[in-house]
């Protein structure tokens, strides 16, 4: 019964018809499609990426569960695959929206995977491909091949070529391992229609570039990495296979410090909290405790946040004799070449002296972005002072997740729900 729309079945100036567009492939979009086909509304949903799932198919651990996300994603996408309420593009970023409430037309540009619909992910033409690209599932962390599977749980389970090599010599010989003739080079670019009574923007969010922090030492030392990275290194599919190792030699972990801030509730940089950090740190620092009982771990914070009944995943987590919290916020990192060790100084704000700990690896809670503040949506909708969706829109056009605010997968699930039920109530016209 599923609906997937692939890009190699449509035409310039083919038109699709929906209840509801839902802008963005990851756990709010999912959420919305599906509420949305439960209900009997025909949802289209859209992701710029080559496959479903954002930056939650990345993650190690959901918080609070500690589950992987498989558990959720897994479900999520069989429910779309036996739905004929829900149609599915991928590659697609929409470049216009007319209209009004009850009556909107959206133009939609699909960019090319070739690799059409033939593929059964064989692999074969990965192994003979000679070209490679830093991985962008692992945040470039490793290397991955010029044509490759997103990921394990990639929907569609469809290869895709970087777009970069896709005229490299060496990339087309992929084509001749092929069996199935499933490599094409000849695919364009095309222009879609969507007509849709409602569009849910839930194009989500990006960590905010720690390149800019330069007193913490990112892409100087290879053992400072971001929060979305050991989400990453920690995942028993990722990199290193469940190891927490150092980028720099491959070591595994004795010791390490979370940076809680980094960057946030700062007027040069991200002057809002995100939220989520506090209590993201804790669960990896819980990760890392079940990995390595003996490792140390240091957690530098301003204030720690957990709001309501996660108060007590703090409380646990203060009781750890190896999990260590320091009230002050890193203002330094620098190397101690004689062994390749971090050293982390800041000001305790309780003691107000100045500290400093020796590390193996730092991770940098860096906050949350929302797409929308970079990439600008396409149509007449109100922005806040940091570029999250305004509340109150006075359209049918319905920001979710962490398009309106910092959020965790369980606030943007039950967000995302809300977004469907709004949008229905566009199509039935209701205000």
């Amino acid at each position: 019964m599923t609906q997937t729309v692939h890009e190699d079945q449509l035409k310039n100036g083919s038109i699709i018809n929906a209840d509801a567009l839902i802008v963005g492939g990851g756990i709010s979009g999912i959420t919305a499609a599906i509420e949305l086909a439960e209900t009997f509304h025909h949802a289209l949903l859209i992701e710029s990426q080559p496959s479903l799932g954002g930056r939650v198919a990345a993650t190690n651990q959901y918080f609070p569960k500690l589950c992987p996300p498989t558990c959720g994603l897994e479900i999520n996408l069989k429910r779309i695959k036996n739905s004929s309420y829900i149609k599915v593009l991928t590659m697609a970023e929409i470049q216009k929206v007319e209209g009004s409430p009850g009556a909107y037309k959206a133009t939609v540009n699909i960019n090319p995977r070739y690799v059409n619909e033939k593929c059964t992910a064989c692999g074969k033409c990965a192994e003979a491909c000679e070209v490679s690209i830093p991985n962008p599932f692992n945040y470039g962390i490793d290397k991955t091949k010029a044509i490759y599977l997103p990921h394990l749980m990639a929907y569609p389970f469809r290869y895709v070529i970087d777009r970069n090599h896709v005229n490299d010599p060496a990339v087309r010989k992929c084509a001749d391992v092929c069996g199935y003739g499933a490599i094409d080079f000849d695919m364009k670019q095309i222009q879609i229609t969507v007509n849709t009574k409602a569009i849910i923007w839930a194009t989500g969010w990006r960590p905010y570039d720690a390149n800019r922090l330069d007193n913490l030492g990112f892409g100087k030392y290879p053992d400072v990495i971001t929060n979305v990275m050991m989400e990453r290194i920690a995942s028993e599919n990722g990199p290193y296979g469940g190891k927490i190792v150092r980028l720099s030699d491959g070591k595994e972990i004795s010791s390490i410090g979370f940076v809680q801030c980094a960057g946030s509730r700062d007027e040069n940089h991200l002057p809002y909290c995100s939220a989520v950090c506090c209590l993201a740190s804790m669960k990896q620092a819980s990760y890392v405790r079940a990995l390595y009982p003996e490792a140390d771990i240091h957690i530098f914070y301003i204030d720690i946040r957990s709001p309501g009944r996660l108060e007590d995943f703090y409380a646990k987590a203060k009781q750890d004799p190896k999990l260590h919290f320091h009230r002050g916020k890193v203002g330094s990192i620098t190397r101690n070449d004689s062994n390749g060790n971090l050293v982390l100084a800041a000001e305790d704000t309780l003691t107000g002296s100045t500290v400093r700990y020796e590390v193996e690896m730092a991770v940098l809670a860096v906050g949350m972005v929302p797409n929308t503040a970079v990439d600008k949506p396409v149509m007449n909708i109100e922005l806040d002072p940091y570029g999250f969706f305004a509340p109150r829109q006075k359209s049918g056009i319905i920001g979710t997740g962490t398009a309106l605010r910092p959020a965790d997968v369980a606030d943007s699930v039950r967000d995302a729900t809300g977004a469907a039920l709004k949008a229905i109530n566009v199509t039935a016209g209701r205000k």
